[in-house]
């Protein structure tokens, strides 16, 4: 018999694709048809476009960011009676603001003050911090979840609340107009902090400690040796944290500094002096310039600190978020 040349071949089921509008089962796949990612995805022309909405949306919201930063940077130039016209490009370049900043304002003292207590802030907290967490995660003992819940507990309570005691607290031991107040505190650690390195250590393996027991190792060198170099990225934030809120501090630098000599002010006071100093409704002559410069010269710091700790702080986010 000859063959009528149609055969009724059956289709076989392939995982993962939809069936036919006729419900019977899977077409053949056709080689040269258009790959399933690209009739998922509307093909390269339509992930093109995406990536391009993506990018010209983020170039956006970046100009929206850096546009204060570039205002600040063009007023630096500028010279008095032009500060504040909103303009990005100066008419003419001052550079020699830079220069005589320093000698319109004791800024070097500035920063050398700031500095100085954010490092003191920033060591201090997270050392003590660190040692706190490492308590509440590795120690068992009676009532250790009321403790850890108390210290939680104070990050509810308001600063303002706390204020004029802290003040009388430091007026009484006789450290009002030094850095003590500025950085003291922080030797008892901070509650954020305490939880933050607490979670990092609970995430640590106990039979790393176990172990180290067993071959002899005492408290202290476990901590030392075992779990602090592990928790490293944990720290690095706390640093970062604590220094940049040091850094940009108004308040306490307002309560505890403002009685003495402008040379022992920090940044942020040194600032709002300066921009006392030069009001017109104060006595000054409107030299703004100068302000803008010491406000964008006290960013660097900041900067170069962010660009030193960005892997840790990236690593540490990520495995804090890991830990949920």
């Amino acid at each position: 018999m000859a063959s009528t040349g149609t055969t009724n071949t059956p289709v076989r089921q392939v995982p993962g694709l939809p069936e036919d509008a006729a419900g019977q089962g899977d077409r053949p796949i056709d080689p040269t048809g258009p790959a399933p990612s690209e009739v998922r995805g509307g093909g390269r022309t339509g992930r093109r476009i995406k990536r391009g909405v993506v990018l010209a949306a983020l170039a956006v919201i970046s100009l929206v960011f850096l546009y204060p930063f570039a205002w600040l940077l063009a007023a630096s130039l500028k010279g008095r009676g032009q500060v504040f016209d909103n303009s990005l490009w100066p008419t003419t370049f001052h550079w020699d603001n830079y220069v005589r900043v320093f000698d319109e304002l004791p800024l070097g003292s500035w920063m050398v003050n700031s500095i100085g207590i954010a490092v003191l802030a920033a060591v201090s907290v997270a050392v003590s911090s660190s040692l706190v967490a490492w308590g509440f995660a590795h120690f068992r003992f009676p009532l250790r979840g009321p403790l850890f819940g108390l210290v939680l507990a104070t990050m509810m309570l308001p600063g303002a609340v706390t204020m004029i005691p802290i003040y009388l607290i430091w007026k009484e031991l006789g450290f009002l107009g030094t850095w003590v107040p500025l950085f003291g505190a922080n030797l008892f650690g901070s509650a954020f902090y305490i939880f933050l390195q607490r979670q990092f250590y609970l995430g640590l393996p106990r039979e790393l400690f176990e172990a180290a027991r067993i071959d002899g190792a005492n408290q202290w060198r476990t901590y030392w040796r075992i779990a602090f170099p592990l928790s490293v990225p944990s720290f690095i934030i706390v640093l970062l944290f604590e220094f940049q809120a040091s850094w940009n501090n108004l308040q306490a630098a307002l309560i505890y500094l403002n009685a003495g000599s402008p040379d022992e002010f920090t940044a942020p006071l040194g600032i709002a002096y300066a921009m006392t100093k030069y009001s017109p409704t104060a006595g000054g002559q409107g030299d703004y310039q100068y302000v803008m410069v010491a406000s964008l010269l006290v960013t660097l710091p900041m900067l170069a600190l962010f660009a030193f700790g960005q892997r840790y702080f990236i690593e540490g986010v990520a495995t804090q978020g890991r830990k949920g």
